[in-house]
C-alpha cells in the first residue's frame, strides 16, 4: 500500500514576468512502513515537496495523497493526526518560553485528546528522555535533547507519517548518529512511514530504503539505497552528488 503519493506536483512563486516555478511535475510514491529520502543540493525543491504535504503551501497543482486520502488545499484536523513534520532546527521549532510539558501538551489540547500527563510521560520515554525533562525550557536542553523533544511532539498525536526536514543537520556529528538510530527504532516499533529531506548521502544510506534525486525542482532519478551504495546510478547529477559526498568524506580531520 502506498502511504504517500505525489503525482504531477507543480508549484510556482510570483506572477507574470516574475513567476518562478520551483517544482516541475514531481512524482513520488512511498510505501507503508518505508523510509524514503529526497536528496539534492540546496534549492533543488526537496523541502518544498514536504511543505506541500504538510499544508504550509496551498497554491500547488497536481495530486497528493496520504494514507489513501487526497490532500486538500485546506487541511482538516485528521490530516495533522496522520502527518507530522520534524524540522531542521529544533531550537527554532520549540517556543523559547514554553516548557517541554507545555510544548507536548499543546497538540493534545488542540485535538481535544485526554490523559495528557500520561501521554507526555510515555512519549518522552519513547524518545529516550525521562520526566525530569518535562519542566525544562529549550535553552536548558542540548541540541540532541531538543531534537528528541521535537520528535516527541510530532509523535504525540500518533501519526502514521513523519516528514523529516534535515533532522540531524543542525546537530553535532557525535549526536547525529544517536538521533538517526532513534528514528530507525521508532519506525520499526511504530510502523511509521518516513519522507526525509537531506543533502547527506550517508544519512540516506543509514536510514532510507529508497530515494529520489532532485535537481532544479525535478526528480531526475529514483533508486534503492543499495543502488546508491553500489554506485549503480544512471543520471549524471546523481554521480556528481556521490562524488561530492566522497570528496567530503575524504577530507583530512584534525
Amino acid at each position: 500500500m502506498a502511504m504517500i503519493e505525489v503525482d504531477s506536483l507543480n508549484l510556482s512563486f510570483g506572477t507574470g514576468a516574475a513567476v518562478n516555478q520551483v517544482l516541475h511535475d514531481v512524482n513520488l510514491q512511498v510505501e507503508q512502513g518505508q523510509s524514503f529520502g529526497l536528496v539534492g543540493e540546496s534549492g533543488s525543491g526537496k523541502t518544498t515537496v514536504l511543505r506541500c504535504l504538510a499544508g504550509q503551501y496551498h497554491h500547488w497543482s497536481g495530486h497528493l495523497k496520504v494514507a489513501g486520502q487526497g490532500v486538500q488545499r485546506k487541511l482538516d484536523a485528521e490530516h495533522y493526526r496522520t502527518v507530522q513534520m520534524v524540522f531542521q532546527d529544533p531550537y527554532a521549532s520549540l517556543h523559547p518560553r514554553h516548557t517541554v510539558d507545555t510544548a507536548l501538551k499543546e497538540p493534545l489540547s488542540v485535538h481535544r485528546i485526554g490523559e495528557r500527563n500520561e501521554r507526555v510521560s510515555e512519549v518522552l520515554g519513547q524518545v529516550g528522555l525521562n520526566d525530569s525533562f518535562r519542566y525544562r525550557y529549550p535553552h536548558q536542553l542540548s541540541g540532541g535533547q531538543r531534537q528528541r523533544v521535537a520528535i516527541a511532539r510530532a509523535l504525540i498525536l500518533q501519526p502514521k507519517v513523519l516528514l523529516l526536514d534535515e533532522p540531524t543537520s543542525a546537530l553535532d556529528v557525535s549526536v547525529q548518529a544517536e538521533i538517526l538510530n532513534l528514528l530507525a527504532d521508532l519506525r520499526r516499533q511504530r510502523g511509521l512511514t518516513y519522507l526525509m529531506v537531506t543533502h547527506d548521502l550517508g544519512v540516506v544510506a543509514h536510514l532510507c530504503d529508497r530515494l529520489a534525486v532532485m535537481q532544479q525542482g525535478r526528480v531526475v532519478e529514483t533508486l534503492d539505497s543499495d543502488q546508491l551504495l553500489g554506485n549503480q546510478v544512471h543520471h549524471d547529477y546523481s554521480r556528481l552528488l556521490i562524488q561530492a559526498s566522497r570528496d567530503l568524506d575524504a577530507r583530512p580531520t584534525g
